[in-house]
């Protein structure tokens, strides 16, 4: 398991992070220092073309997952755009990133920044934040080419703070494929999510390009956030994270060993991936079973926001009739996935081992995270 290796104020410390004891995680300690939106680009972090998915953290605690999460590239909405239109499309009709000119999201009335976007941290009331972690990525190449030293740094505003650098603590995955040249970066941010509880945050920023090409102009973030709640039943909480291309010979898949759940058990279980495309059918995200018995049970994850063979299909979506609120909150995103799944079907039977595969058999798409929260026998 991969783990912070400490605070991130100091440069010298931002690298390759080796394995380390459980206790270490949330080992942020002290926030991230405030800084202008026009700090200069940290030196970058180690970069690798493929990072293995391993898994980054595990607890068995009463509490649960959540998170929040919003696109940072988005279609032109003025000057001349071709059919189908951009508001369309941000509505939900299934155009894809390459019908448009890209163009940066920008909600913070900050002149430094050129991009900016911002979505809620949703915690119950008496929470405690046990770990919290940064994702981002996009894609450095569009109608222009990024360089790749500002990967791993982006800014974060807690709700109503102002921005903090963050850097990248682990190896940023970094790899060009399929006419893109694709990155995610992540970082430990517990301290700060722990000090500043629910509510919008804002990251801006991310190292993306803008433009039009075949590839397409995509980039977003996503704060993965575990919490104890007494009030809440004894949950199974695990994230896994990595970066590589998925394609019609690569499939992804983790698996949560030794976590014993009833038959059923409630749970969830989510996922973020890059260059999903809407109406691009072959994609599929499943989680199999397996009792003591040896006996296993695949079921293919979908809902309303995500047929079953298309997942991948830019949308940010979580169960329950009113999600948390997003700055844009485009229904549509373009190029960035995280969604959110109910897994009470998959766990009717009962079991002990859950694995899950994300398969892409058409798009030429990136994944980078996998999380899950299952309840356990009390």
């Amino acid at each position: 398991m991969r783990n912070s290796p400490g605070p991130l104020l100091r440069r010298a410390l931002v690298g390759v992070v080796g394995l380390s004891a459980l206790s270490a995680l949330g080992a942020l300690g002290a926030l991230c220092a405030p800084v202008s939106a026009a700090t200069p680009a940290a030196s970058p972090v180690r970069e690798a073309e493929r990072v293995p998915f391993t898994e980054r953290y595990r607890a068995l605690q009463h509490g649960g997952i959540v998170r929040a999460a919003n696109t940072s590239v988005s279609c032109r909405a003025t000057g001349a755009a071709p059919a189908p239109a951009c508001p369309a499309a941000r509505a939900g009709m299934a155009a894809v990133n390459s019908d448009f000119d890209m163009f940066y999201i920008d909600v913070d009335d900050d002149p430094r920044t050129y991009n900016s976007s911002r979505a809620e941290v949703r915690l119950p009331e008496a929470a405690r934040v046990t770990y919290a972690r940064l994702y981002w990525g996009g894609n450095l190449r569009v109608g222009e080419q990024k360089p790749p030293r500002d990967n791993g740094r982006v800014l974060l505003a807690e709700p109503g703070g102002d921005y903090r650098e963050v850097l990248a603590d682990t190896v940023v995955g970094h790899r060009a494929a399929g006419g893109a040249d694709a990155f995610q970066a992540s970082a430990d941010v517990t301290g700060l999510v722990r000090q500043s509880g629910p509510g919008l945050y804002t990251v801006a920023q991310v190292n993306a390009a803008m433009g039009r090409s075949a590839a397409g102009a995509w980039g977003g973030w996503t704060l993965v956030v575990a919490y104890e709640n007494a009030a809440e039943p004894l949950r199974h909480l695990a994230l896994w994270d990595g970066f590589d291309t998925l394609d019609s010979r690569t499939a992804h898949g983790v698996r949560l060993t030794g976590a014993r759940f009833s038959a059923g058990a409630g749970g969830r279980a989510g996922l973020v991936a890059y260059d999903g495309r809407r109406g691009v059918r072959g994609d599929s995200f499943t989680v199999t079973t397996r009792t003591k018995s040896n006996k296993a049970r695949a079921t293919a994850l979908s809902d309303g926001a995500n047929p079953p063979s298309d997942v991948l299909n830019s949308t940010i979506s979580e169960p329950g009739a009113v999600p948390a609120p997003r700055v844009p909150a485009y229904s549509n995103t373009l190029g960035y996935d995280s969604d959110v799944f109910d897994l009470r079907t998959a766990l009717r039977g009962g079991g002990d081992q859950l694995a899950f595969r994300l398969v892409s058999q058409r798009d030429a798409a990136w994944a980078g995270v996998l999380f899950a929260a299952v309840d356990a026998p009390q």
